[in-house]
């Protein structure tokens, strides 16, 4: 094989789902050692690519792909994950697929795991194989030493907070003998800045080794920064294929959406509020990897609160221990009542929503169509579009209403979709966000805490949420709690922001506080005064 020869080169792919063109005549090569950044907004085709390279089958299951794709200048027909992997293809998802209950160690070498064997082995077969647990632990920790943190290989995946998981995700890429292509889908939405440093870092030491890399991100200065190459992804068509030479944020952003985009403007709207809509006193959440120690705070009737803070200090923890998703104790109030915690019927009966971080395992019934997920919270804690017969005997859903409200919402939210009979596992990760906001809207609630709403959404999508949350607020009077790892997405739509350190807050300050004011409190340089008051500044 000579030299010059790409590790992978696409040649006119093109993928439709139901009538609709989702990509068209895609080529690109990919070479040895090589960093590719690929972006675009979300439904721009990322997914559907990657998917079409790691032969997952809902490819095939609706219909194949035109055109053809070659790994080392030979013609690869992947009927299933398995042959891309045999291939040398390793793909970390958007959406973890560790396995909760495994250590760290079992889930880098899951199906790859070395045996001892005995005289019983060959009489019985390998059902009475014993694990060597001793290899499994050095190759793990081999695979996670080369991404620069340090993970236990006997950590179990439940106990990890978020960021561990990522990296344990990437390790068992990397583990395999035969990589030779890694494809990361946004890898450092989860991560903060400093884990996302040590990522880009080891993904740099990666491509030294002759690794090609795939990099999916919608943090764009981290595509500026790590990319050797950018490929912009708009509709289901390439615009624009360029070397990482002078490229700024602001050009990529521009060819994604296709238009100039305007950095987003600070909240500097001095609002005025009446009345308590939330108190919080002595909240504790036992969340692993999020756990709450002693959080105290009030929310105004009508305001937009934030809360931000380094991952794994508590901030996820609040609105998942209120709502009775996870163990919880201290006093919380709505308005002037009391809501018992641990008990997600009760918080919601009440008139509380959530979005929460994990759409996929929390926000979304994959299978049921977009009319079936808007409606059904709705349904189910308000009685809502439903039709009753017999005087109240029995009823069944209205379809028709249904079908009113996912399509306001699709419009609202500018949804990709084919329509709202669409399952919702067949929308790309931002527009599965959109839907789980629209849920949450449609019970029109009186407080709704929403949970990094644009995680691994693209700049045109963030700013349809940003702008829907603000209109629900200003136009609906629903009191919003925003819980964010984006300090300056809290800082463009809240009011107030509190920070949480250590299971705690540090401090409560004005959207329009300086930034860095607000980085001295992520660092725990908050006084000891204001942390022991609960912040409320």
């Amino acid at each position: 094989m000579a030299n010059d020869t790409p590790i992978l080169r696409l040649e006119g792919v093109s993928k439709s789902y139901y009538g609709t063109t989702v990509l068209s005549d895609v080529n690109f090569t990919l070479n040895k050692g090589e960093i590719l950044g690929l972006v675009g907004e979300n439904g721009a085709g990322k997914t559907t690519l990657m998917q079409i390279l790691f032969g997952m089958p809902v490819i095939a299951d609706t219909g194949g792909y035109g055109g053809r794709v070659y790994i080392n200048d030979t013609v690869a027909a992947f009927k299933s994950p398995f042959d891309a992997l045999d291939a040398g293809i390793g793909m970390v998802h958007q959406e973890f697929s560790l396995i909760p209950g495994f250590t760290a160690a079992e889930n880098i070498m899951l199906n790859r795991e070395p045996v001892r064997y005995s005289p019983a082995v060959e009489v019985f077969g390998n059902r009475l194989a014993t694990l060597r647990r001793d290899i499994m632990t050095e190759r793990a920790d081999i695979a996670i030493g080369k991404l620069g943190v340090k993970i236990a290989p006997d950590t179990v995946v439940a106990e990890m907070p978020v960021a561990h998981k990522q990296f344990t995700e990437i390790a068992r890429e990397i583990d395999r003998d035969n990589v030779r292509l890694l494809v990361l889908d946004e890898p450092t939405a989860v991560l903060t800045e400093g884990e996302a440093d040590i990522l880009l870092a080891a993904l740099k030491r990666l491509a030294a080794e002759g690794i090609a890399i795939i990099f999916i991100s919608h943090r764009l200065h981290e595509v500026t920064e790590i990319s050797d190459r950018i490929v912009v992804l708009r509709d289901g068509n390439i615009i624009k294929d360029v070397p990482n030479k002078d490229v700024s944020v602001v050009n990529i952003a521009s060819w994604m959406v296709g238009r100039e985009v305007a950095a987003s403007a600070k909240s500097m709207e001095k609002r005025e509020f009446s009345g308590t809509a939330l108190r919080v006193e002595h909240l504790w959440v036992d969340m692993p990897g999020e756990t709450v120690r002693d959080v105290s705070f009030t929310v105004k009737n009508g305001e937009i609160f934030g809360i931000g803070g380094l991952a794994g200090q508590g901030k996820l923890g609040i609105p998942n221990g209120v709502m009775g998703l996870y163990p919880a104790g201290g006093t919380v109030y709505l308005g002037e009542t009391e809501i018992p915690l641990g008990n997600p019927k009760t918080s919601l009966d009440a008139g509380m929503a959530f979005v929460s971080e994990d759409r996929r395992g929390v926000g979304l019934l994959l299978d049921e169509s977009l009319e079936w997920n808007i409606a059904f919270g709705a349904m189910q804690t308000k009685g809502m579009y439903l039709k009753s017969f017999f005087g109240g005997l029995f009823s069944l859903r209205d379809e028709k209403e249904m079908k009113q409200l996912a399509e306001t919402y699709i419009k609202q939210l500018e949804i990709k979709t084919t329509g709202s009979k669409q399952p919702a596992k067949e929308l790309s990760g931002g527009n599965q966000q959109k839907v789980c906001l629209a849920k949450a809207f449609a019970l029109a609630p009186k407080l709704l805490f929403v949970s990094e709403p644009t995680r691994g959404i693209d700049v045109g999508a963030k700013k349809i949420v940003l702008d829907t949350l603000r209109h629900q607020n200003r136009n609906e009077g629903t009191t919003i709690v925003m819980v964010s790892s984006e300090l300056e997405e809290l800082r463009s739509i809240c009011d107030r922001i509190a920070i949480v350190d250590e299971g705690r807050i540090a401090g409560i300050r004005t959207a329009g506080t300086a930034a860095a004011e607000f980085g001295l409190l992520m660092s725990g340089e908050a006084s000891a005064n204001e942390a022991a008051a609960g912040g409320n500044g």
